[in-house]
């Protein structure tokens, strides 16, 4: 073995090879003195941040709120968005049913409730059951989960939509994720700040370890409140967490017709509706399972664009059309400008019964719907959708309210085609989502097409250029 002495390459490094393998020692001297130091003081080291790979469904567990006796009625809308392929979730019931259902999540039996009080005048329990299912989704450690989701058995998820909005957070951070009552008085009931379950909501899994862990100790606390929703609400203002809203879930606190929510959905992705046994049926001539799978065969093809609002202009016949695609398509004589689209139409009744629909109070701005259905513009409803290579064509039909006095070019318009390409949102999007822009392509004697685009950079939506 060579023997070099360190001392004699430092006063004289005579060679290139020597100076070459000083600079190699003092490396080596540097990289070893660096361990030591880092061992010594962990809080020096600076580690890189792990890549984590985006959210993808399997990453939600969905936990169901149900019972032995509305389960067996509420098993169609679960099959609206349930897969048992793909989707991972559990429905909690009160008591074992003996019934066998095909094609819904595992049916499990929540724990005993008895030893917590309840002291809600006319309330029920089972609250206190339906609360305590957080704790029970935590506890059964379920594998790589990264959002727990909450919701009743007649709570229709847009399971897709909620993995691209769910994906915009950190999910190791403590994030209680929903929205609050469409309706004023529900919310100055219970409380503006809460996730209505009906709706529901998604706990992080970060949040959801520490929530199951004390949920107990809230729910002794919380024995005077009515629902399960203000329970874990309560619990989580304690653990100093508040709602991060998101628009799209819907309680739905209205009945009757749902018209006018639909047509006016909010700039971002629809992820859940809810109190289906209130409402009509969304589309005509169906019953409530047929308009929901009607609604599903487009929001199956293009999740992210279901109910987005978006208005073309026809300069040339002076027509305004507003497209909630996937569901309907409104047509205006003359010009209507944009912000005065975008109020909700009163085509529903308050959640309360009894009450007159002017005088209720909602969390969004409203307009008049015309009793009168010569007042109203035409609506098209969905008919087909038809998928080519790179986006969808989805037809509408005319719905006659009555015979109404029109301008020909709107009483000769029978359907409506509206082309758009696929709508794919990444997080980057959705935090500063930007309505679409529409071009009318033709208008011939009995049929309307037009094109939804992303709009150019200083594009208005206005008749005007």
């Amino acid at each position: 073995m060579v023997r070099i002495s360190f001392r004699r390459i430092l006063r004289n490094p005579s060679t290139i090879k020597d100076s070459l393998l000083l600079t190699f020692i003092l490396l080596l001297l540097f990289l070893h003195l660096n361990h030591i130091t880092t061992h010594l003081d962990p809080t020096t080291a600076t580690l890189p941040h792990p890549q984590v790979d985006p959210t993808t469904l399997p990453h939600l567990l969905f936990s169901i709120a149900s019972s032995s006796t509305s389960l067996p009625k509420r098993i169609p809308y679960i099959r609206l968005w349930y897969n048992p392929n793909t989707t991972r979730a559990f429905i909690f019931v009160d008591h074992k049913i003996s019934n066998v259902f095909s094609g819904v999540p595992q049916v499990r039996v929540s724990a005993p409730t008895d030893s917590f009080a309840y002291t809600f005048p006319k309330g029920f329990r089972s609250a206190i059951r339906v609360a305590r299912i957080v704790k029970e989704a935590v506890e059964l450690n379920e594998s790589d989960v990264r959002w727990f989701v909450f919701g009743d058995d007649d709570t229709v998820f847009f399971v897709d939509n909620l993995v691209k909005c769910l994906g915009k957070y950190d999910h190791e951070k403590w994030y209680y994720i929903g929205s609050n009552s469409e309706s004023f008085e529900q919310n100055d009931k219970y409380a503006f700040g809460m996730g209505f379950g009906g709706g529901g909501f998604a706990i992080s899994y970060g949040l959801g370890r520490v929530l199951a862990r004390v949920l107990d100790s809230c729910l002794v606390r919380y024995s005077h409140l009515y629902g399960s929703d203000s329970r874990i609400y309560s619990c989580l203002i304690e653990l100093g967490v508040e709602l991060t809203r998101e628009p799209g879930f819907h309680q739905v606190d209205v009945r009757g017709d749902l018209f006018g929510m639909l047509t006016s959905h909010p700039l971002s992705p629809l992820l859940s509706l809810h109190h289906f046994d209130a409402i009509d049926p969304i589309f005509p001539k169906m019953n409530q399972i047929q308009a929901l799978e009607h609604l599903f065969k487009a929001a199956n093809v293009d999740p992210a664009r279901t109910l987005q609002q978006t208005v073309c202009y026809d300069r040339s016949n002076s027509l305004t059309v507003s497209v909630a695609w996937g569901y309907a398509v409104q047509v205006h004589e003359a010009n209507v400008l944009l912000p005065d689209l975008l109020p909700v139409q009163r085509t529903f009744r308050p959640w309360r019964r009894g009450k007159d629909t002017s005088s209720s109070h909602y969390m969004f701005n409203t307009r008049e719907y015309f009793r009168d259905p010569c007042k109203r513009p035409a609506v098209y409803f969905l008919n087909s959708v038809t998928p080519f290579k790179s986006g969808v064509y989805t037809d509408y039909l005319r719905h006659n309210f009555g015979v109404c006095s029109e301008p020909d070019i709107i009483q000769n318009l029978k359907s409506i085609r509206i082309i758009s390409h696929t709508l794919y949102l990444d997080p980057e999007q959705m935090k500063a989502p930007r309505r679409q822009c529409c071009n009318i392509l033709s208008v011939s004697s009995n049929m309307l097409v037009a094109e939804i685009k992303k709009c150019g950079a200083d594009e208005l939506i206005s008749m005007q250029n």
